[in-house]
């Protein structure tokens, strides 16, 4: 079973993936204002490679965006590629 949580503590926070109670992976991020975060970092562990999880990941810090009505900068390569590839979420790009 996969669950997601988010973290977040006014400046920086991160998206947590866990695979039966076991960490899988993360994509930090850092606020840029009050409008905006960079996204700087996704990692997924390598036993949970291949799954899906850093699009996840991805996916669920744009349907916060949109839900918080904020705008994403993806600073780190993985993220900047699933943004460039799914033109249904460029709403949320900054």
């Amino acid at each position: 079973m996969t669950r997601l949580e988010r973290e977040d503590n006014g400046r920086k926070g991160r998206f947590i993936i866990y695979e039966n109670e076991k960490f899988a992976g993360e994509m930090t991020y850092t606020w840029a204002g009050n409008d905006k975060f960079i996204i700087d970092h996704t990692g997924v562990e390598e036993e949970f490679g291949g799954k899906g999880f850093g699009r996840q990941l991805v996916m669920e810090a744009v349907e916060f965006a949109r839900k918080e009505e904020v705008k994403i900068l993806p600073l780190c390569p993985y993220a900047k590629k699933v943004f460039d590839k799914n033109a249904d979420i460029t709403d949320v790009r900054f």
